[in-house]
């Protein structure tokens, strides 16, 4: 039977060091999200949002605390099984898009099902693509679209493994308002499909556009402004 929770995080804290000195980026973060969910996390630059997707998208890991991933405990798991975790369950979207230049928009979103020997990645490529609005773009390399189209590869290649969750690190920050409001569209369709969605943002606007809000200040959720 499956959980409840999808993401699971109890008194999670994340410190670096600095010659003598710590510094605590993300404190006592408690944080349970609901398999189909669909969260924002908010807070000003610097307040260790982008720190906790990090630790939830098994790209870093926390300093003290526990983190569970569909009731899979990931303290402790070596660097392979946390990319086959991240590989099965976990689909990056980032403000920066991460395209790669000299491939068309095919190539970068099958690019990401080769670590699984997939014979049809082509049409699942294709597929994708055409559903974010991009079928009449797949020979396009991403020099030669918009920043809003490239988003939209980043979306499908994303999907492409059909992963339980989104993980989106500013996904319309390097966007027009009416090119956000297209991502913004496709990430309300996913989630009414059953999709989880975490999504860091410091836009009050796009931010609202998800059913739930987290807001972080000083490495802590702030639940006053909750």
């Amino acid at each position: 039977m499956l959980g409840k929770y999808l993401i699971e995080l109890e008194k999670v804290n994340r410190e670096i060091k600095l010659g003598k000195s710590t510094v605590h980026i993300l404190i006592d973060v408690c944080l349970k999200v609901e398999r189909g969910e669909f969260i924002a996390i908010m807070g000003a630059s610097g307040s260790g949002k982008s720190t906790l997707l990090n630790i939830i998208g098994c790209l870093d890991e926390p300093t003290s605390g526990s983190y569970l991933l569909d009731g899979q405990q990931i303290n402790g798991l070596s660097d392979d099984a946390l990319s086959r975790l991240r590989n099965r369950k976990l689909g990056f979207v980032f403000q920066s898009f991460n395209l790669l230049s000299y491939y068309t928009a095919q190539k970068n979103v099958e690019v990401a099902l080769a670590y699984q020997n997939r014979k049809d990645r082509s049409a699942i490529a294709k597929d994708l693509l055409e559903r974010v609005g991009l079928g009449h773009r797949l020979k396009h390399k991403p020099a030669e679209m918009s920043g809003g189209e490239k988003q939209r590869i980043a979306i499908a290649r994303a999907l492409s493994t059909n992963p339980d969750i989104i993980l989106a690190d500013e996904p319309t920050g390097a966007l027009d308002s009416n090119s956000g409001d297209q991502i913004l569209q496709i990430f309300q369709e996913l989630h009414r499909e059953g999709k989880t969605i975490v999504m860091v943002t410091h836009d009050q606007s796009i931010g609202e556009r998800a059913e739930r809000i987290i807001r972080f200040k000083d490495g802590r959720i702030d639940y006053g402004d909750s």
